[in-house]
Formats: structure tokens, sequence, C-alpha cells
């Protein structure tokens, strides 16, 4: 959510997404540095959100720059207020692991669905990581400990450096701001993924929901 808070302490749409590109590759880096000693991730599902959500990203980085910047807020504020309300009203989402759509039909059809998170993710960034937790839960059965490590790791770190290299070339970043959203984006992915691990899934669940809707109060308020 570090996206959403550079455009409220001023940044326009396009300079925020640049810049907390770069800084959310030392989330990815946090979060891995946790995760890898604790969770195994499938390769699979390494490979699949890879192999289609990469091209999105990129696709979604070089066409948002196009995009009014109140309307791209407007767009974000939305989906990531309705990822928060849904999950309030699915009471048992992702609170157990179970086998779900593993076969190649199915994992191709989740993977279609991953290229376009990725255009989002390289586009209104925010709250997408959130979109492909959600996914992975939803589609494949996963409880969110698990989804959370894939979003975290894949997202945080490869995704998010896709992002952060097509816009570094298209776009402009604020390389002063970095040093502070660096630092703050390693120790924030490191102590999160502790604190996932720690406490379980109904803590990641209330604390998703709370953020999502404030959030999305927020910049559907400008």
């Amino acid at each position: 959510m570090q996206f959403p808070v550079l455009i409220f302490l001023g940044l326009s749409f396009g300079v925020a997404l640049a810049t907390h590109k770069v800084a959310s590759v030392a989330l990815g880096v946090g979060a891995t540095l946790r995760y890898l000693s604790t969770s195994k991730l499938e390769r699979q599902f390494v490979l699949l959100l890879l192999l289609f959500g990469l091209p999105g990203v990129v696709i979604g980085s070089s066409v948002i720059l196009l995009v009014p910047d109140r309307i791209a807020e407007i767009a974000l504020g939305i989906l990531t207020g309705g990822l928060g309300l849904y999950s309030i009203f699915k009471s048992a989402l992702g609170q157990q692991y179970s086998l779900l759509h593993r076969d190649k039909i199915n994992m191709l059809l989740g993977g279609l669905v991953l290229f376009l998170l990725g255009i989002l993710n390289g586009s209104l960034t925010s709250g997408t990581g959130l979109f492909v937790t959600i996914w992975l839960v939803l589609w494949f059965g996963m409880d969110y400990q698990r989804a959370v490590a894939y979003t975290l790791i894949l997202v945080g770190l490869f995704w998010n450096g896709a992002g952060a290299l097509t816009l570094g070339i298209l776009g402009e970043i604020r390389w002063d701001w970095l040093p502070a959203l660096l630092l703050g984006s390693l120790l924030g992915g490191y102590l999160g993924s502790h604190l996932a691990l720690k406490h379980g899934n109904r803590l990641i669940k209330r604390a998703f929901e709370s953020v999502t809707i404030l959030i999305s109060i927020k910049l559907l308020w400008g």
C-alpha cells in the first residue's frame, strides 16, 4: 500500500508508480529472506506466475502513463475496496488449503487471469498483489498464508522488478525518495512475513480487509 501513500504525499500518479515499483523490489527481497527458510513454493506455481504475469506487467507499465491521474486513482480505489468487501463477506475465504483446478486446462485458465492481473500490476499496481492473493485462494484453493508467500516473493520481487525496469525507461523515478522507501520496504517485507507466519491466516485476513477499505476510501475521496 506504499503507492497510494506516495500519491497522498504529492507525487503525480506516474512518478509515484515508477518510484514505488523500484522500492517494492526491496519488499520482495525482505519477504523472500523470511519465507524461504520456512515455506516451500511449488515449482508449477512459480513458473505460472512468472510466465503469465511478467508479460502482463510490461504491457500495463507501458500504457498506464497515458491515463489521466485522477481516473487512474478512482479505478484503483474501486478495485481495492471491492477486494476488501469481498473478503469481509466471505468469512471462510483462505482459511484452509485445498487442491483445486490443478489440471492443465484450469492451470492455463488460471494463468490467463494472472496475465490480466499482471497488466493491472504494471498499471494500477497498488492492491493488485492483493488480487493475486485472492485469485490463488479462490481458483487454486490456497490458504492465505501460502498465497501471501507467492505474492510477496514473485509479485514483490519479479513482477515489480519488471515494472520498475519498464517505468524507469519510459517514465520518471524520484531517486531522492528511494533510500527511505527501500529501507522501509525491506524491513516491512520481513516483518510482515514474520507476523503472517507467527499469527496465521485470520490475522492476515483481518489486516487485509482493514487496509483495503481505508485505502479505497482515501483514493475515492481524493
